[in-house]
């Protein structure tokens, strides 16, 4: 009877082990030894379902674009040529690999919070071969890129990190050596009106460059010592529109600090003419600063500081849509050899001519800081004005900051850039006209955190009201990121006729802002010239493209 019962046990106990792996699987379970007591696992508590981000409805027409703008006065009568709202978002969903329904969530500052680009890339170097090839959007590939670090100057505006300086941070001169002197071609300021603090300002050594640049002139870098300007300082004498070279430049060694005169009133500003260069190129860790005087003493600015001088006007020959008097039309060529344009912001001054290739030198690695003024309206100093330079002029890795007025504005030519940065512009970050026709990439416009002034756009385009002006304004924007803050009618405003195409970028606006304002303002009834079909009787290339751009609209 023993022997039976012990042999019903482990009967017994081999059927529960055998029941326990059917259940959870023989190979991984071990027999139990003798005398083993088998308890049941616990049932485990549910796993909750993760919690999923919403998905934001898909935004409306009327809060991804503005009709704001639409009504204007020309020849003293009220028009509108309006591009509805419907009819800007089905431009955008006509291009490829858009997203119109982005968050601002992805982005941290002026960086994308991850790795993976937010829209699908196209490679821009198919378009033209100024491009670099990209496979992301915006200006910056990811939260580790570090393309704008070095030669960036930090602000409330836009963070790009490294070991770039804050704005406000006066900049890095190093220690004057005994005896060092002012380099050839420049002064030390000297007669009645010399103090200790005109020939040391900030605990610099002052060293005055010539209002008349008739020579070229060389800035090295000389620890102590930064160099001042006053009122306006030109290079050169103006050669008109078909002159030659004249052989004078004004070449800035890297890490030099200029800065203008805070002690007289006159606007102060560096002017390069026709025929005239600018080299001023730093490096990625010793960028030039062109600065104000305030920001040679600490504190002496802050965030909020802008318009202390006028800003840096290069002119040259290349062709403009609008011509002075009687010195126009141009053509879609651009060859006329009368046709000029004052410049804004100074008087007798004038740019074009039919050289496309002409250049007026190069900015490389090179800040601006709070500049801009505004003299009256439509007239103002910016922190870098282009009139009619060509195509062989070089500006890359280029910072206005704190601008009162444009970060830049180009007026016509044909200069290419890379690698321009706006940040804290009181107006417009990028704005071009009078028949520009040239390629930027590496864009970054980051407005005020503080508050633009109103109608201030990320980027302006257009031709004045000169819609078939030629030539005609034409545009590659690829690789940009626009933080809109101003509270415009949109990120960005596309109007007079120009041609654009908008490839690889990121557009972030607040609430109550659209993205885009597409405005109509051909006079001729029924002839919505920036939205209507290609003519090439006209040097019309049709309605803008946008290819991979992603939009986050109105505070989404």
């Amino acid at each position: 009877m023993a022997i039976l019962t012990q042999k019903a046990a482990r009967l017994l106990a081999g059927s529960a082990v055998l029941a326990l792996a059917g259940c959870n699987g023989a190979d991984n379970v071990a027999s139990p030894g003798a005398g083993t007591i088998i308890i049941g696992a616990p049932t485990p508590s549910p796993t909750p379902a993760p919690t999923s981000t919403p998905t934001p409805s898909a935004i409306t027409a009327a809060q991804f674009a503005s009709t704001s703008g639409q009504s204007f006065t020309a020849g003293g009568v009220s028009q509108q040529f309006t591009i509805t709202a419907d009819e800007q978002l089905a431009i955008v969903n006509a291009g490829s690999n858009n997203n119109v329904n982005g968050a601002g969530s992805t982005l941290n500052g002026v960086y994308p919070t991850g790795g993976t680009s937010l829209a699908a890339a196209v490679d821009p170097s198919t378009i033209n071969s100024f491009f670099t090839s990209t496979n992301y959007v915006g200006a910056l590939n990811g939260p580790t890129d570090t393309s704008f670090q070095g030669w960036t100057c930090n602000s409330s505006s836009a963070e790009f990190g490294g070991s770039g300086a804050r704005c406000t941070a006066v900049p890095a001169v190093g220690t004057l050596a005994a005896g060092a002197a002012c380099p050839a071609g420049t002064t030390t300021p000297t007669g009645a009106a010399t103090t200790a603090t005109s020939a040391t300002q900030g605990g610099f050594k002052v060293c005055d460059i010539p209002q008349q640049i008739t020579t070229s002139l060389t800035l090295p870098r000389i620890p102590g010592i930064a160099y001042r300007f006053t009122g306006q300082t030109e290079v050169g004498a103006d050669v008109g529109q078909t002159g030659g070279d004249s052989g004078i430049a004004l070449n800035i060694e890297p890490g030099v600090v200029l800065f203008a005169n805070a002690n007289e009133p006159t606007n102060d500003l560096i002017l390069v003419n026709r025929g005239s260069k600018i080299n001023a190129v730093g490096d990625v860790n010793n960028p030039i600063i062109i600065t104000s005087q305030q920001n040679l003493n600490n504190n002496g600015v802050s965030d909020a500081s802008q318009g202390q001088w006028g800003g840096i006007i290069l002119l040259g020959r290349a062709p403009t849509a609008v011509c002075a008097g009687t010195t126009g039309p141009n053509n879609a060529a651009g060859s006329s050899p009368t046709c000029q344009q004052q410049i804004e912001g100074v008087t007798g001054r004038f740019y074009g001519g039919p050289t496309v290739a002409d250049s007026s030198g190069r900015m490389s690695f090179v800040q601006i800081r709070y500049s801009g003024i505004a003299i009256s309206d439509g007239n103002e100093l910016q922190g870098l004005t282009l009139g009619g330079t060509g195509s062989g002029t070089t500006i890359d890795h280029v910072q206005s900051h704190n601008s009162a007025d444009d970060g830049v504005e180009i007026f016509g030519g044909a200069t290419n850039i890379k690698y321009f940065v706006a940040t804290g512009a009181d107006d417009d970050g990028f704005d071009i006209d009078n028949g520009y026709r040239g390629f930027i990439q590496f864009m970054v416009a980051a407005q005020r955190t503080i508050g633009a002034t109103a109608d201030s756009f990320s980027t302006e385009i257009d031709s004045n009201l000169n819609e078939d002006l030629l030539p005609r304004t034409f545009g590659n924007y690829a690789n940009f990121t626009f933080i809109q803050t101003a509270a415009a009618p949109a990120a960005i405003r596309l109007r007079g006729g120009a041609d654009m195409r908008f490839v690889n970028g990121v557009v972030k606006s607040p609430a109550n802002v659209a993205c885009v304002n597409l405005i109509a303002q051909e006079a001729s009834a029924g002839d919505r010239s920036t939205i209507r079909a290609a003519d090439a009787s006209r040097q019309d290339n049709g309605p803008p493209i946008f290819n991979s751009v992603y939009f986050a609209c109105n505070g989404r």
